[in-house]
């Protein structure tokens, strides 16, 4: 049948469930096409049951759900944007949907973001979803970055979580006093400086030059880039991280910090499985929110997010704005992020979560304690190919820091070829 006369025809059964006085529920009809790039077999299973527990409130839609192998899914999301477009398809938040926002694929949802109870309850990922002033999705996941740390070697040392640049650097002189390195890390694929260089330049200079760095409109040799690596390069100078680190895996980089060699690791929370299948109990494992450097600006964390969006070329957009409604309600949220789904921190702060101490930790540090925005990771929130050459050029200053000139010097020539 020809979308305009399914359309007509939905149209119509509308009309007429309307008129005999239809609950809410069933006045959506016609097809969904939802388009998952969640092919790994848990992501799977959470997503089609989130749908199916939509299509039994909406009666009236004939839902269509294709899934679609994550990296293949990379490659085809632009073909089928333009070509056959889905009502609903999943994606990233920040500068991974800006090449779609800009050619015009993704729908404007700025109406969603309007109605409190996305407005209230998603607060902490609106500047995720957000480009030039209008948001483009919603999300549906996200997970947080920051400080695990061993607790007991911090009892030992007599040492306090901290919260300023100062009582980071005092802990880490007392860890290398007692011949441990501060931090384990492993830098063979890069994208782990990557985190480091995300944290410490939010944290000097704040989230709007972290992106605006990201998007192309910073100088890699202005001062304030410098000083990012300054501050980093003070904990370089007094030994703070593991020998070799550009041999290791993040993974290989973990048995420091079980063994005691290491006392802490910004990572995602996504170590947290490893680090206990290793050994370590939560009485020896804490975490904390990455500290204030300069408190003129507000904290901003690394929370890669997963998102929902509606195609331009959509045709049930209705549908597909109920269905985003739906997958962020607190308690869809509650449901899809539990550990037996997909593992996460819920995107609405009315959520419940999980009872694990570090999911509580980062939906609390997420939902009220990072007023300064959430970035994606600096291989999301930059373009690939300035992803690449940036993270090559952040390994390679924390194995030899006295090349930071030539290193700032090669990327401001690549900012200036890429961003053309």
């Amino acid at each position: 049948m020809h979308s305009s006369t399914k359309t007509a025809l939905a149209a119509m059964a509308a009309s007429l469930s309307l008129g005999f006085g239809a609950p809410a529920s069933a006045e959506l009809t016609g097809d969904l096409k939802i388009f998952l790039d969640t092919s790994n077999p848990a992501p799977r299973a959470t997503m089609e049951a989130m749908i199916a527990r939509f299509a039994e409130a909406h009666p009236g839609l004939e839902i269509e759900t294709t899934v679609i192998d994550r990296e293949a899914y990379k490659t085809q999301i632009r073909n089928f944007l333009t070509a056959n477009a889905p009502d609903v398809a999943t994606w990233y938040a920040a500068n991974r949907m800006r090449p779609y926002v800009e050619a015009g694929l993704f729908e404007d949802v700025s109406d969603l973001w309007a109605e409190p109870a996305i407005a209230d309850n998603l607060a902490s990922t609106k500047g995720a979803l957000t480009i030039d002033g209008k948001q483009w999705g919603v999300p549906y996941t996200y997970y947080q970055w920051g400080v695990y740390y061993r607790q007991d070697i911090f009892q030992e040392l007599g040492l306090s979580k901290p919260t300023t640049w100062d009582e980071e650097k005092a802990n880490c002189e007392k860890i290398v006093a007692s011949g441990r390195a501060c931090y384990t890390i492993g830098t063979k694929f890069l994208w782990t400086a990557g985190g480091w260089f995300d944290y410490l330049n939010m944290r000097t200079n704040g989230f709007d030059f972290h992106m605006d760095l990201a998007s192309g409109n910073v100088s890699w040799e202005d001062e304030r880039v410098r000083q990012t690596f300054a501050n980093w390069r003070e904990l370089i100078d007094m030994g703070g991280f593991i020998d070799n680190h550009q041999t290791y895996s993040w993974q290989e980089a973990l048995p420091f910090m079980v063994n005691g060699d290491a006392a802490a690791y910004l990572m995602g929370n996504f170590a947290v499985a490893p680090l206990r299948d290793a050994g370590l109990s939560d009485d020896q494992l804490d975490f904390y929110q990455f500290v204030s450097i300069n408190p003129d600006v507000e904290l901003a964390e690394d929370a890669p997010t997963d998102t929902f969006h509606i195609p331009a070329n959509a045709q049930n957009k209705d549908a597909a704005r109920e269905f985003l409604r739906f997958a962020v309600s607190a308690p869809e949220q509650t449901i899809i992020n539990d550990p037996d789904n997909l593992g996460q921190l819920p995107v609405n702060a009315q959520s419940q979560v999980a009872d694990d101490k570090f999911l509580q930790q980062g939906f609390a540090m997420l939902s009220s304690n990072s007023p300064g925005g959430v970035a994606q990771f600096w291989d999301r929130d930059a373009p690939a190919e300035m992803a690449k050459v940036s993270m090559e050029g952040f390994q390679e200053f924390m194995v030899k820091p006295d090349n930071l000139d030539r290193i700032l010097s090669k990327l401001e020539r690549a900012r200036q070829r890429i961003y053309k």
